[in-house]
């Protein structure tokens, strides 16, 4: 633990000998959550010493010890919204680890607790409201797993189809396949069940319900398309239980020949009246919601009673008449067995009516913001509600089966004296001859002719029809209730435009009043319609689309050995799971193939649209992780495998300093690396350690969103250093990872070296020899208006780095020592002439020495760039006058060789020739300066000179490279004459034998070989191994 420095140490043995008390140990974790600042903390008021009051004890909130550390609470995981008075946080590393301020007993809050959310309100913690304090006044409404869930899901399972289509069903598939249908739908809904289980046990869950769940397991761009059409899907489906229950109002009075006017006027007008009332009903609040929920349960539940007392009831003649026998084995071995008839008579015909009546599962899912506890409510009350309707739908199909023949005529005359000949079916064993209208398929009645075969078993027939009126309101009043809560959640997320304004919420409950009145006003217009046929299939399409992806973000998350998943809910299968979201796309299409495929293109549009606007949302999603995984795969896997010259690629290191400062030659690389190769920025900071750490954790993260804003696929990376150069060792030993390791240093020129400090000249001169040393390539980058443009944006620059700037060594203003990370991706992006067009200009290559071929591959990789390709790739060759045109076929065979597709190749004969007097003379007196002049001194005085000073040239290093020195001045000569126009210019980069060429030599030749050139000029040289080959294997 870290203890309190002896200052602020308490001295009262009787409170200081014992480790723990009996408080401590009984509470522990109540004693936890107090504030710093109560009083009531007996135990531990030690003597007040210095600094150690009762409003700053630190130490109390542990068992005993001096020290800041904290004991394990709550309130260390939990994000909270406490703004009006203190709260408990876990000390920082560095309250620990560095010096301990007076002030420390305020401790820092952690990042992921400083983020509002916008789910709770003020003053709460998730869970609605603190633990200890009195409860609000207008405490939200919240549910437990049978009101909340299992009776929804129930509600919203249970429709029209099981009074209505189950009989027909079972009458055409038989008992033993609508078993198996139902059981099918069942596995498919369990599954998801099952995932549902899973995802909600695996962290707080919100509200949001279905969009909640899916985005924060795969991320926002699947979870805000799924969000998006399951919220639409839920509004259109008001719109569809509604008018089911308008049309079973029309036939009503119809039957009783009582229409208001016309039968599609009808249902408009019941429908508007219907969907109007569950508005009020929902806008009164979630208490009176679920109140109308379990009143519409209890009307089904009596329904089912009185059915299953019909079935037990002696058949009188009219129920014979129509088909009923009671309770029969002949009439059940019968039904057992299938009968297709119709268009719609095959497996799969009949699964597809059926399977939409068992979904729903999520019904309670998505009013999770409700639920006392989602964790335990979702995984409880989802899967009783599938037992306990699938057994609903077992038995009624068994025992509807076992009652009802499949024809019959409803004629009570239709009697038959059994044993009598010229009768044929079942019912001539009960005394009733339907032969004729069987034989003709008229039949009126029989279970496969009549839809309301389930009102005519039952007890009192008004109670089933009480019943479809309870299914189809419940499931309306459940999307109602359901389509806003997704909709509120999508809106806070601001995936996509415009729709932020829905996301407002009202009340102690935080209801979407907004999204309410937008559900209304879509459901209103598709009951205007009504004709819901043709949308009706992509709306269970939508469903289905929930379902898939439910099942593969369990799957997914699984797979991906996150050790963020640790769902509490543990009866799951990652296999099931993967069976659930394939079954369910099969499905989508086996319902209707081409709603199925509209289903899949909005979700695809909707997605791309995220992933073109890339949210800056961060929820941890398994599709991270399985990033995560896969990189981490074939970052290992390509260890496996030897390198080979086909494969190669400059993975670069560019010694960018801060990013920002230098765009220009973050661009140049960028425009060769990007989507093909490794570019890692690096970054060297020298000072302070202390001051230099606290700029490194701010600064980092600002770095990396402004490279991301830029559209620059590169690393940032960033190391404290004593100087530069041993930063520069650091990075160009430990960046990268296996085989993706830097392979070219990038450097921008120093274009200050005459006048800055010489052991930055050497140290800049000393990376170059460095780079060599590590068997790196080098290139440095080289512009007439300099790279470096720290000064204009009135920013900190590290003044060892590449100090441009005379001043900062000297008396110049002072400069901002840390730089904000936010204020980095704010300023405006600096244009330069990488990101510019550049039309028919050439790139010229001066490929004077052979490296390897580096200086060809770099300008190679930039001509293949949109902006870059109408460029005219010049190859400049030394040769001699004799020999020009040999030598230009032999280079131009080579590059024909290589596949580079440089065709205008040109030899230089003159190379060799003296520069003009004048050229000499300047560079002489750019030498000049850093001279020894030791012509006449004996040499142990030059050597103790060189030892101090040794950028110093002495004459002898000036004679001994003075042709070398000439080269330069005379291909600055050349350089002029020929690429004075061009839009860049590659040269190879002169090497300067380590210890026999001083920095200040070396950098006069640079100097003079780029001086006066308009165009961007890049110094380019390879390792001296081959980066290019003409070979296949």
């Amino acid at each position: 633990m870290a203890d309190l420095p002896g200052s602020e140490r308490t001295t009262d043995p009787t409170r200081s000998n014992g480790r723990f008390t009996i408080s401590t140990l009984i509470n522990a974790e109540e004693s936890s959550r107090m504030h710093y600042g109560q009083t009531n903390m007996a135990p531990y008021d030690t003597a007040q010493a210095n600094h150690l009051t009762a409003n700053s004890t630190c130490y109390m909130r542990t068992f005993g010890y001096n020290t800041i550390d904290v004991v394990p609470a709550y309130e260390h995981y939990a994000n909270t919204k406490i703004t009006s008075e203190a709260k408990n946080a876990r000390p920082t590393l560095a309250d620990l680890h560095s010096f301990l301020k007076q002030e420390s007993c305020h401790l820092h809050l952690p990042a992921y607790e400083l983020h509002s959310n916008d789910g709770i309100s003020e003053g709460e913690t998730e869970e609605g409201a603190s633990k200890g304090d009195e409860q609000p006044q207008d405490e939200p409404v919240r549910f437990g797993w049978v009101k909340g869930v299992m009776i929804r899901c129930m509600l919203n399972i249970w429709g029209v189809i099981l009074y209505l289509r189950l009989p027909w069903i079972t009458a055409q598939a038989g008992i033993a396949l609508t078993w198996v249908i139902i059981l099918l739908s069942v596995t498919v809904t369990t599954i998801t069940g099952l995932s549902i289980s899973a995802i909600s046990t695996n962290g707080k869950v919100k509200s949001g319900g279905t969009y909640f769940l899916i985005s924060r397991s795969l991320g926002p761009e699947l979870g805000g398309s799924i969000g998006l059409i399951f919220a639409f899907a839920n509004a259109v489906a008001v719109a569809m239980h509604t008018v089911g229950f308008a049309e079973t109002v029309r036939d009503l009075l119809q039957e009783y020949n009582s229409p208001i006017i016309d039968p599609t006027n009808d249902i408009r007008i019941i429908g508007v009246i219907t969907v109007t009332v569950l508005l009020g009903i929902s806008l009164a609040g979630m208490e009176w919601e679920a109140k109308a929920q379990v009143l519409f349960f209890i009307v089904i539940m009596i329904s089912f009673i009185n059915y299953v007392v019909g079935t037990i009831i002696p058949a009188s003649v009219e129920k014979q008449a129509k088909g009923f026998f009671s309770y029969r084995a002949e009439i059940f071995a019968q039904n057992f067995v299938p009968h297709w008839r119709g268009p719609d008579g095959s497996f799969f015909g009949l699964f597809s009516i059926f399977f939409p009546s068992a979904t729903g599962i999520l019904a309670g899912a998505n009013i999770s913001g409700d639920l006392k506890d989602p964790a335990i409510a979702i995984p409880k009350g989802t899967l009783t509600a599938i037992f306990w309707t699938t057994i609903s739908y077992l038995v009624i199909s068994a025992t509807i089966g076992a009652c009802v023949v499949r024809d019959a005529s409803g004629n009570v005359n239709d009697t038959f004296t059994v044993g009598s000949v010229g009768c044929e079916g079942l019912a001539c064993d009960y005394g009733w001859n339907f032969t004729e209208c069987a034989q003709s398929h008229s039949c009126r009645y029989g279970l496969i002719n009549y839809y309301q075969t389930m009102s005519m078993v039952s007890g009192f027939a008004p109670l089933i029809t009480a019943g479809i009126f309870g299914a189809t309101l419940s499931s309306a009043l459940a999307c109602l209730v359901s389509a806003p809560k997704v909709f509120q959640c999508l809106c806070k997320d601001q995936l996509y435009p415009v729709i932020g304004f829905f996301g407002k919420g009202y009340g102690k409950n935080n209801e979407p009043i907004r999204g309410y009145m937008l559900t209304y006003i879509i459901a209103i217009g598709f009951i205007l319609i009504a004709e819901l046929n043709a949308i009706a299939p992509i709306i269970s399409n939508f469903f289905l689309c929930s379902y898939a992806l439910i099942n593969f973000s369990c799957f997914h998350a699984s797979i991906t050995n996150s050790p963020g998943w640790r769902p509490s809910f543990r009866y799951y299968s990652k296999w099931a799971a993967l069976f659930g979201a394939v079954v369910s796309v099969v499905i989508m299409f086996l319902l209707t193939w081409w709603a199925a495929l509209i289903a899949i293109g909005i979700v695809v549009f909707l997605l791309g649209y995220v992933l073109y606007k890339k949210p800056e949302v961060n929820w941890g999603s398994s599709v991270q992780a399985g990033s995560y995984n896969m990189a981490l795969n074939y970052s290992v896997g390509l260890n496996e495998v030897d390198e080979h010259i086909k494969n190669y690629r400059p993975q670069c290191l560019v010694l960018t300093g801060p990013p920002s400062f230098r765009p220009a030659l973050v661009d140049f690389v960028g425009t060769f690396t990007k989507n093909l190769s490794l570019m890692i920025c690096g970054n060297v900071l020298v000072g302070p350690w202390k001051q230099k750490l606290s700029e490194l954790r701010l600064t980092s993260r600002g770095h990396t969103k402004w490279l991301t804003k830029r559209k620059i696929k590169a690393f940032y990376t960033d190391v404290l250093a004593e100087d530069l150069r041993t930063g520069a060792q650091t990075l160009m030993q430990a960046s990268g990872l296996g085989r993706m390791k830097p392979n070219v240093l990038v450097m921008g020129y120093k274009k200050n070296w005459q006048v800055a400090h010489p052991r930055t000249l050497e140290d800049y001169i000393g990376i170059l020899h460095d780079a060599l040393d590590f068997k790196y390539g080098v290139c440095i980058v080289r512009m007439k208006e300099g790279l470096n443009i720290s000064t204009l944006m009135q920013a900190h620059i590290n003044p060892v780095f590449d100090p441009e700037d005379p001043q900062k060594n000297g008396d110049g203003p002072a400069a901002i020592s840390t730089l904000d990370p936010d204020a980095l991706v704010a300023e405006q992006q600096a244009s330069t002439i990488f990101q510019v067009e550049q039309g028919k200009k050439t790139i010229d290559i001066y490929w004077l020495f052979d490296d390897g071929g580096l200086t060809l591959l770099i300008p190679y990789l930039i001509g293949r760039k949109k902006r870059w390709g109408k460029c005219k790739i010049r190859v400049f060759v030394g040769g001699q006058i004799n020999r020009m045109d040999d030598e230009r076929k032999a280079i131009i065979s080579l590059l024909n060789k290589f596949r580079l597709g440089f065709h205008e190749v040109h030899i230089l004969p003159d190379i060799n020739q003296k520069p003009r007097p004048e050229h000499v003379k300047r560079f002489d007196d750019l030498i000049a300066p850093f001279r020894l002049h030791d012509g006449f001194k004996d040499e142990a005085a030059v050597n103790e000179m060189k030892h101090d000073c040794p950028w110093k040239i002495s004459d002898e290093e000036v004679t001994k490279n003075k042709a070398k020195s000439l080269r330069q001045v005379r291909m600055n000569e050349i350089l002029l004459d020929y690429s004075r126009d061009a839009a860049l210019v590659f040269i190879t980069l002169p090497i300067g034998r380590k210890g026999k060429c001083p920095s200040s030599l070396y950098m006069a030749w640079l100097e003079t070989l780029s001086q006066d050139l308009r165009p961007p000029v890049i110094l380019a040289r390879g390792n001296q191994e081959n980066v290019l080959t003409f070979y296949c294997q």
